[in-house]
């Protein structure tokens, strides 16, 4: 007994100094967010602001339309997401629940593009997009990312763990595959769906290198890229920069919060089975 609790101990010890380590950046961005310029600028920098000072959040919504920038992230990350779930949960439907020739083989090309690091895709698709004329363009920020071997890789993990029983229940019924697909399939997985959708928004939100290779006006800009604007060449004040990125990380922070229940669901669901 006393083993097992120094073995609690020493666990619930690591865990508060990860969580501390990983806490820390952000709690310390919320702090920075509110210190006043000399404050910001101190050395050696204080830890805790001595005073709220919140005009640095309305300076910096002066400095950059940062809500135009969140509206373009929202809207991007909003129809990747749908996207991504549509194509994925077919894709992994017919994987998971189909019989054609060569599904293994297609199968695992599929996942093997998972290997393939995005610096090897970046050119193609860049080269793809211009000769499209989709430069500075929503469909150009958002079409390549329309599909995901990642999707539906863990859509088909969860779709194998539904019983045969059901679809076979449900072919007797006179019901074909479209049918148990929507209104069977689709209603039992949405703890793998929820992960899907809170992944993928996350990843889309936090995009940077994308929206700065196809982007040139400032109407298309993304967060990621308009706080950089907050930094200039002469003279850089840390408290708006901390402050736009409060601002930046708040969303992303709250859907985090709301949906990692269902993101540790979906994650720990599609493990089950491969």
């Amino acid at each position: 007994m006393n083993k097992l609790t120094f073995n609690h101990i020493i666990v619930l010890l690591f865990m508060t100094v990860a969580a501390v380590l990983i806490l820390y950046p952000i709690v310390y961005s919320l702090f920075m967010s509110v210190m006043t310029p000399q404050e910001a600028s101190a050395y050696p920098p204080h830890l805790v602001p001595h005073s709220l000072h919140l005009t640095n959040f309305a300076e910096v919504l002066q400095i950059v339309p940062i809500a135009l920038f969140i509206g373009n992230t929202f809207l991007v990350s909003g129809i990747v997401m749908l996207g991504q779930l549509i194509t994925a949960s077919l894709a992994a439907y017919a994987f998971a629940k189909m019989e054609f020739k060569g599904k293994g083989l297609m199968f695992s090309l599929f996942v093997a593009t998972m290997m393939v690091p995005w610096e090897v895709t970046m050119i193609p698709n860049y080269l793809t997009v211009r000769s499209l004329n989709w430069l500075d363009s929503y469909q150009g920020l958002m079409v390549p990312f329309l599909a995901t071997a990642f999707g539906t890789f863990l859509l088909r993990q969860f779709f194998l763990q539904l019983p045969k029983e059901l679809f076979e229940a449900a072919k007797i019924d006179g019901c074909g595959h479209v049918r148990y697909f929507l209104f069977h399939v689709l209603p039992l997985s949405r703890p793998a769906l929820g992960t899907l959708a809170v992944y993928s928004f996350l990843n889309m939100y936090n995009s940077y290198l994308w929206p700065l290779l196809i982007t040139n006006s400032k109407s298309m800009r993304t967060v990621q890229i308009g706080i950089s604007m907050l930094e200039f060449q002469e003279t850089t004040s840390w408290n708006l920069v901390f402050a736009g990125i409060t601002l930046v990380i708040l969303p992303s922070l709250l859907l985090l919060v709301f949906g990692l229940k269902q993101l540790v669901r979906g994650m720990a669901a599609g493990a089950l089975k491969g």
